[in-house]
């Protein structure tokens, strides 16, 4: 059965109701039929003096180009966690277009451990993306038309991009303005995907409504011909842009298939953005219960040392526990054994693949100082001797492991994860942040380089280092780092899946995004535009005789 049929046989919880046994005031909640509602920033106001709740993260190993289930394990344990009598609440990134169309599918879980409605929240949901889209563009629409009229500000060289929410590759480099109209001024343009957007940073790393208009003003657009910055401030955009970003603010309030409360909002990738949902959510949530699972991007080389490095700062909240997701094919990907053939045991390469989930195990408790397990998304074809051989291989670490089957059996299958997560989350942990933001940019890149990924060292194109120059000079050295590099391996190259032998991070471009207040350091072959795969999920997506949605998994 598809995970949309699973879905659709479930009857939801009214919303409204939902929102009241959370607490949330009826007048708080704007209602997007019986099963979404955003709630109120008014609602905020009532409960950022209360205490947080518990905050747990839940991250993954390098994953295979599928991808680990890391979002079904969350739900899970969300559902694990109310299962076992706690007050549990699920913050996630709402779904892009480009991998709901593209190889990965959707994001809202599996099987039993879902979200819902799935279709509406993997497609269109309450518009947020489409609104993040509609001011990005805005602002190029106002660049452009302000050189039209004269260009009183001496625009030389313009930096802001484009983007549409889909996998498009023909759109990482287009030639704009060529109409032939009268002043009009032909240049080199591009798009990225919406989710790699800096007003998709800017709102998931917002505070307030205040605190997004101010970041949208500080965003730099390009260059005057004397080298200085020009703003959306300078171009009177951030109003107009606020304006189309009022409403989605505000943060998503679904549930999942157990009614478990669930706020989605925000939706950074992880390897080509900083890849958490926003901070809004994450406040908010660890008011409203006393256990908030969140989840990172990709393996946690990219999305939780994000999360650490440059969400933690403003949300003034470390995790108390970190689940590690693993998956016994992703071992043997990661150990060598062709995508094809990951349903056969194989004990050698799940022994060698396991170096990259203890890396990652290393990484969270000894350099960043966290309370660590493994969860286990255990799938029909694993074999016992593999479970076995990774319970063995593990606990010669002195790591708790649980493996977890919430895909087929919902909460009944996360009660042993859930329960040693809550135990997790009452140990003392050693937080630090991987640098100092008194480091320099170029410290900062190689201390994440080779603490995190083990690299040897980094290299730097000649524009790197011009552009971390003009940074410097600019005064915003003092920024986080959110280093943009394949999800597949600890290195720059997808195909290194083992780092065997010693590899260098290259650094071949650094880019400024002043109103998300980061710095964006592109490396390898990453780009900002993903491609669709030969044969795209786009293809099986479709509607039946009666208008129901099919095909999404």
């Amino acid at each position: 059965m598809e995970d949309i049929e699973i879905a659709r046989k479930v009857k939801l919880e009214n919303i409204t109701n939902l929102a009241k046994k959370l607490g949330i005031k009826e007048e708080n909640i704007e209602l997007y039929g019986k099963d979404k509602a955003k709630i109120s920033l008014q609602e905020w106001e009532q409960w950022k003096k209360k205490e947080n709740g518990k905050l747990i993260l839940v991250t993954a190993m390098n994953p295979t180009p599928l991808g680990e289930g890391k979002t079904t394990i969350s739900i899970g344990l969300a559902d694990g966690l109310r299962k076992i009598g706690k007050k549990a609440i699920l913050t996630l990134r709402e779904p892009s277009l480009g991998p709901v169309f593209g190889m990965k599918g959707g994001a809202t879980g599996g099987g039993y451990a879902q979200v819902a409605p799935m279709e509406d929240i993997n497609l269109h949901f309450t518009g947020d993306l489409h609104a993040i889209t509609s001011a990005n563009n805005l602002l190029s629409a106002m660049i452009d038309n302000h050189i039209y009229h004269g260009n009183e500000l001496n625009i030389e060289k313009v930096t802001w991009k484009r983007c549409v929410d889909l996998n498009d590759r023909q759109l990482r480099v287009v030639n704009t303005g060529l109409s032939k109209e009268k002043n009009i001024v032909p240049r080199e343009d591009g798009f990225t995907i919406t989710v790699a957007s800096e007003i998709m940073a800017i709102f998931c790393l917002a505070v307030s409504l205040e605190d997004l208009k101010r970041r949208l003003g500080h965003i730099i657009i390009g260059y005057n011909k004397e080298g200085k910055p020009i703003t959306a401030h300078d171009l009177k955009a951030e109003g107009a842009m606020s304006a189309l970003l009022k409403d989605a603010f505000c943060p998503n309030l679904v549930q999942t298939l157990e009614h478990t409360p669930v706020i989605i909002h925000g939706g950074p990738f992880a390897n080509i953005a900083h890849g958490c949902n926003s901070i809004m959510a994450t406040k908010l949530a660890l008011k409203l219960a006393d256990y908030t699972v969140t989840e990172a991007g990709f393996g946690a080389d990219l999305g939780a040392e994000k999360f650490l490095d440059i969400k933690t700062r403003k949300l003034e909240k470390v995790p108390d526990a970190v689940v590690i997701v693993a998956t016994i094919k992703a071992l043997k990907y990661h150990g060598g054994m062709p995508r094809e053939e990951l349903g056969k045991e194989d004990i050698q390469a799940l022994r060698k693949g396991s170096k990259n989930l203890l890396k990652h195990m290393e990484n969270m408790k000894e350099k960043f100082g966290l309370n660590v397990m493994v969860a286990i998304n255990k799938f029909n074809q694993d074999t016992e001797k593999e479970i076995r051989t990774l319970q063995e291989i593990l606990q010669e670490k002195q790591v708790a492991l649980s493996l977890v089957e919430a895909w087929e059996k919902g909460s009944e299958g996360a009660i042993d994860l859930a329960e040693k997560v809550v135990t997790l989350c009452e140990e003392k942990h050693h937080f630090a942040p991987i640098y100092s933001l008194e480091d320099t940019i170029q410290t900062k890149i190689e201390k994440v380089a080779k603490k995190i990924y083990g690299a040897e060292g980094v290299e730097y194109t000649k524009e790197a280092e011009e552009q971390i120059k003009q940074i410097v000079t600019l005064g915003y050295g003092n920024l986080p780092v959110c280093i943009a590099k394949t999800q597949y391996s600890f290195s720059d190259d997808s195909k290194n899946l083992a780092c065997e032998e010693p590899f260098t991070i290259h650094v071949k471009e650094v880019e400024l995004k002043a109103g998300a207040e980061f710095i964006v350091v592109l490396t390898g072959k990453i780009m900002t535009m993903p491609g669709l795969p030969k044969k795209p999920a786009a293809e099986q997506i479709n509607i039946d005789k009666n208008g129901n949605i099919v095909g999404i998994f």
